[in-house]
């Protein structure tokens, strides 16, 4: 079995727990993305902080999203 059929075959356990933990460390995932986005702009010079920004926030509402699939 490859690593593509047991992904197949738990995927949705696998995404049931990443819920589960989005919903119970959001503020600590949000501070994660927010220090990755902070990272990017010093690498990049604040060159591309607006484009940044936009993924970061994309990425937070991804999080929510997840968080609010566990907590139902």
């Amino acid at each position: 079995m490859g690593f593509l059929d047991k992904f197949k075959k738990h995927g949705a356990e696998i995404k049931d727990k990443a819920a589960d933990l989005a919903a119970s460390q959001g503020d600590k995932i949000d501070t994660g993305i927010d220090k990755a986005a902070d990272l990017a702009s010093k690498a990049t010079q604040g060159k591309y902080d607006d484009k940044i920004g936009g993924a970061a926030d994309k990425a937070k509402d991804a999080a929510d999203k997840l968080a609010e699939d566990g907590r139902a």
